[in-house]
């Protein structure tokens, strides 16, 4: 704008300058000519007087002289010329109102010729005419010192109008776009405007920082890694786990920084397509998923998710090896049972072993039902179908009830049942912990030697309930003590099978002590006995606070 208003000032003031010459130039020449015709004038008046007492060729004069009768004879020409003047222009006026005068071209284009005429008192006319240079003769002659006054002009006015451009741009820039003050009245509506957009942009700020900000703590708190890239493969956003996991961070170009996955995702989505890939990592198992992001109808993005699908992976493989195990138990049974059936309906067992074979198949049934029963138990558990009924439980009471129910199967062992320690009052869902207990102390006593002792002590220690129950048993092989709560896992299968287990007892327990916050610590001695405490760390005040 400055360089503009620069040429402009300038431009103008040359055009002034031009003007201004043209005009100062016209009037200096009709001035110019104005004085020669007064000049010529007086010639005219003393050449007229001087005519009484001398003759003309006698006289001095310098121009041109011609004398003319009333019917514009030539009498008299100082330049010996008789051309017929009558038509010519002063000569009419000088018979009509008694002077006149007239302007013809010279010898030349920069010449011109100015004539004065006057009648006299016969009615003869005396005309005299001079040459007089014409304007572009006289600006020829002036051409040295007015190009030195242009420059003078130019140089002056290139001055003042930079100067002046200034002036002018200097309070424009000084406007503050954020608090703008209008500084010349013209300006008013621009600053009007410009308090407007700023409230406008500000406003829009204040909700883009909003939605900024939202975006940021929603991202930045899924566990989920995102990464949003744009149509050259960088990194335009991400969250932290996603520049954890893949090890890109903004303004990263995968295709240079990016695993071969993430090319292969970046790549698929950016050409329009959706890719779905799943790769293993630190012992995890990651799934990155990729769509493209179109705007109108083109694409100019990508979306990545990363997602850790480790837990999901583990559950479908324990849940095969369920269904595997429990189509392996359920196997077991049935077939005992299927082959006595079949014995007996071929009628190939003699009637003194009948009573035998159905003492047989009703073991295999009791067997059957306690395992489908702790399976739907299970099952009941993992969907949350059961539903709670929290009230204060009495566990010193709750163990003495399972010991007493555990009574007559242990006593024909010769096993001991002891119930130690103190009253100890828990809130939670009675029935879990009652078959929490139970599966302890069954374990417990199926799992002894005869002759041995189980013994249940319920205490408090540092405000946290807790129960522990010790047998004197076969002990758990150190290589086996962090797999016995899984799922029919068993040490010895065949002795699990010989005293009748499931191989979910101790998943109950752990599932049951889950449920109510509580951990379960296992200790055992191969040959000398197993000891798992139940700790119910913290749970009773925070339901009570629920």
């Amino acid at each position: 704008m400055r360089e503009k208003l620069f040429v402009n000032i300038f431009a103008l003031a040359m055009l002034v300058l031009a003007v201004s010459g043209l005009l100062f130039s016209h009037m200096l020449y009709v001035y110019y000519e104005e004085q020669t015709y007064a000049d010529m004038v007086e010639d005219a008046d003393y050449l007229i007087q001087s005519m009484a007492y001398t003759e003309l060729g006698e006289m001095h004069f310098s121009g041109h002289v011609t004398l003319l009768s009333r019917e514009d004879v030539v009498l008299y020409d100082s330049h010996g010329q008789t051309e017929d003047l009558s038509q010519h222009k002063e000569i009419q006026q000088a018979h009509q109102s008694g002077s006149g005068r007239g302007a013809y071209n010279g010898g030349s284009l920069l010449e011109k010729e100015l004539s004065y005429a006057k009648q006299l008192e016969d009615g003869s006319v005396l005309r005299l005419s001079r040459q007089q240079a014409g304007l572009g003769t006289m600006m020829l002659r002036l051409a040295r010192r007015i190009l030195l006054v242009v420059v003078l002009v130019a140089v002056g006015a290139g001055t003042w109008s930079l100067h002046l451009a200034r002036q002018i741009i200097r309070p424009i820039n000084a406007i503050d776009p954020d608090r703008p003050e209008s500084v010349y009245p013209e300006l008013q509506p621009l600053t009007d405007r410009l308090r407007q957009q700023n409230s406008t942009i500000r406003r829009q700020m204040d909700e883009l920082l909003r939605r900024v900000r939202e975006f940021s703590a929603l991202t930045e708190n899924m566990s989920e890694g995102f990464l949003l890239l744009d149509g050259r493969g960088e990194v335009l956003t991400g969250n932290a786990s996603a520049r954890e996991t893949l090890g890109v961070d903004v303004h990263d170009n995968v295709y240079r920084n990016g695993s071969a996955e993430l090319r292969r995702a970046a790549e698929t989505a950016l050409s329009g397509g959706r890719d779905e890939q799943r790769m293993p990592q630190d012992g995890r198992t990651l799934q990155m998923m990729s769509s493209p992001v179109t705007v109108s109808g083109q694409i100019t993005g990508a979306v990545v998710l990363v997602m850790d699908v480790t837990e999901q992976e583990q559950r479908e493989a324990l849940r095969r090896e369920f269904s595997a195990n429990v189509s392996h138990e359920l196997k077991t049974p049935l077939t005992s049972i299927s082959g006595f059936a079949e014995l007996m309906s071929q009628g190939l067992v003699p009637p003194e072993k009948m009573q035998e074979f159905s003492g047989d198949i009703y073991r295999e049934c009791r067997h059957l039902m306690d395992l489908v029963e702790d399976i739907l138990r299970l099952s009941r558990m993992d969907e949350g179908a059961v539903v709670p009924e929290w009230e204060d439980v009495e566990l010193y009471a709750l163990a003495q009830e399972v010991l007493e129910r555990l009574e007559s199967v242990a006593k024909p062992r010769g096993i001991t049942l002891t119930l130690r320690g103190e009253s100890a009052v828990l809130t939670g869902e009675r029935q879990m912990l009652r078959e929490m207990l139970y599966n302890l102390c069954d374990n417990a006593v199926k799992y002894n030697r005869d002759s041995g002792s189980v013994t249940v002590t319920v205490s408090h220690i540092q405000g946290m309930p807790r129960v522990q129950v010790a047998d004197t048993g076969i002990g758990i092989p150190y290589a086996h003590q962090s797999r016995v709560f899984e799922r029919f896992y068993r040490v010895d299968k065949s002795h699990s099978r010989a005293i009748g287990g499931t191989g979910l007892g101790l998943s109950i327990v752990k599932h049951a002590a889950q449920y109510h916050n509580a951990r379960v610590e296992l200790h055992s001695t191969p040959g000398e006995g197993t000891e798992v405490t139940v700790i119910f760390d913290g749970y009773r005040a925070e339901r009570r606070n629920a």
